[in-house]
């Protein structure tokens, strides 16, 4: 059934997909998507919305509004029911604790690796591929001499505990540099400045970014994408996306 109401408007050409409105949802009526214009903001269903507009002071660019048009009713036994189905737990895993929210906030317990040694024997020991410090991009100088024709890997940092493989795949290698910083938690202003400095100082010969599957964490690609764009340097980047299981997506 539709009827004039409030509902919330996207301006996607606003939209930098960082995902800061998606916990702010409460009714998760929002989540945000991959488009060929990069990932960007969308609502789900309009039966999820209840136009209150909660999300609006969570957007920096101003890409949410309310409109009042014709949409469809808000069904708040379905909402409810949708936000169930979000939070329920991935996978089934042993233990799911209680969370609401934002996905990238649900906590989640499992007893055993995903991929279970099948003989008992001592697992050989790994050595840390790190040649740096530090590595969290508030610390690291722009001008430090490890970023110089570096290929760059930029990470989220829950990246490195979800995935076992990390230093194996992403920092073995002469010439590798890391960062990594949280789009959800961190000033995203002061990182699109140091990412912009760092790209245009240091001419990477490759960009890799690691993030992981919860939406806010793709807010760390559009930063890169902005800081390369404004340092006006041609650098080839790839995206791999990491689930909280420790499965890498790409």
């Amino acid at each position: 059934m539709n009827l004039t109401r409030k509902i919330i408007n996207i301006d996607e050409s606003l939209c930098d997909g960082c995902g800061l409105c998606v916990p702010s949802c409460h009714e998760q009526a929002i989540q945000i998507v991959e488009t060929p214009n990069g990932p960007k903001a969308r609502l789900v269903k309009e039966m999820y919305c209840d136009g209150l507009g909660a999300c609006l002071g969570h957007c920096p660019t101003g890409a949410l509004t309310i409109e009042e048009r014709e949409a469809e009713m808000f069904d708040e036994a379905a909402t409810h029911a949708h936000v169930e189905q979000v939070n329920a737990p991935v996978n089934r895993p042993a233990t799911a604790m209680p969370h609401g929210g934002c996905p990238s906030a649900r906590m989640f317990q499992w007893d055993e690796p995903q991929q279970a040694q099948t003989q008992a024997q001592p697992a050989a020991a790994l050595h840390s591929e790190l040649r740096q410090w530090p590595v969290q991009l508030h610390l690291v100088p722009p001008s430090a001499p490890y970023f110089k024709n570096a290929d760059l890997v930029i990470a989220a940092d829950c990246v490195p505990f979800a995935y076992a493989n990390f230093h194996q795949e992403f920092l073995k290698g002469d010439g590798k540099a890391v960062v990594i910083g949280c789009p959800k938690l961190d000033d995203t202003g002061a990182y699109l400045q140091k990412l912009t400095q760092i790209v245009a100082l240091n001419c990477p010969k490759s960009i890799t970014i690691v993030n992981m599957e919860v939406p806010c964490c793709f807010g760390l690609v559009r930063l890169v994408q902005q800081a390369i764009q404004q340092a006006g340097v041609e650098v080839p980047v790839t995206v791999s996306t990491i689930s909280i299981r420790g499965e890498k997506f790409a």
